[in-house]
């Protein structure tokens, strides 16, 4: 089994009802492909972690990189792992725009930089942090 983070940014703004659709074809993909995970959302940056079979994920990621609908998708961190991190979540969302998160615990400046920076590239294990943080809060 693997868990995979990347990172990329829209191709133009994704309104709500995009986002629902997204989120309701990737839930029923992952279910079939017994893939779970996790999807951020700051201002059409994304990052997402993804885990479950190796052959399922990589074919899932070949095609999340050619997708027209979002570009600079960089692969942060792929690893095996013995077990998931997010089993009960097809694929859990959290939309990182709204300013009031500043407040919440486990809130960090890392988000304020564009999820496809040098930073994130430089560190992949805080973007799993990250993600597990969220995890635990939602």
């Amino acid at each position: 089994m693997l868990s995979l983070v990347y990172v990329s940014s829209a191709t133009r703004l994704f309104s709500d009802d995009d986002l629902k659709d997204l989120l309701r074809q990737s839930r029923d993909n992952n279910s079939r492909l017994d893939l779970t995970g996790m999807l951020l959302d700051k201002g059409g940056n994304f990052m997402q972690l993804l885990e479950g079979p190796d052959d399922a994920l990589t074919a899932l990621f070949a095609k999340i990189a050619l997708d027209p609908r979002h570009r600079g998708v960089l692969e942060l961190l792929r690893r095996p792992i013995e077990q998931r991190e997010f089993s009960s979540w097809s694929m859990g969302f959290k939309s990182l725009d709204d300013p009031s998160l500043r407040h919440l615990p486990g809130y960090s400046p890392f988000l304020n930089e564009p999820l496809t920076s040098a930073t994130h590239q430089a560190d992949p294990t805080r973007a799993q942090s990250l993600l597990a943080s969220f995890r635990a809060r939602m």
